[in-house]
């Protein structure tokens, strides 16, 4: 094979794999629909993105939990 026809190749692969991408989302985007709600694809991203995060607060015990919560600081 000569290499403009690799290079045409990757393109179309290319090409099909963002058409996939589009296809799959499309997908569960349908069939993830439940009672609660819809699938909303930037909310689970925001949850899994802070998620991998540290908590801005860590608590010992029930004392310095309730205080936090209450605003006593």
């Amino acid at each position: 094979m000569t290499q403009n026809t690799l290079e045409r190749l990757n393109r179309n692969v290319s090409k099909l794999q963002e058409e996939i991408k589009v296809l799959r989302s499309f997908v569960i985007g349908f069939l993830a629909k439940d009672k609660e709600g819809e699938y909303r694809p930037e909310f689970i991203k925001k949850v899994i993105r802070e998620a991998g995060e540290d908590a801005p607060f860590t608590f010992e015990n029930k004392k310095s939990f309730l205080k936090e919560i209450s605003g006593k600081n």
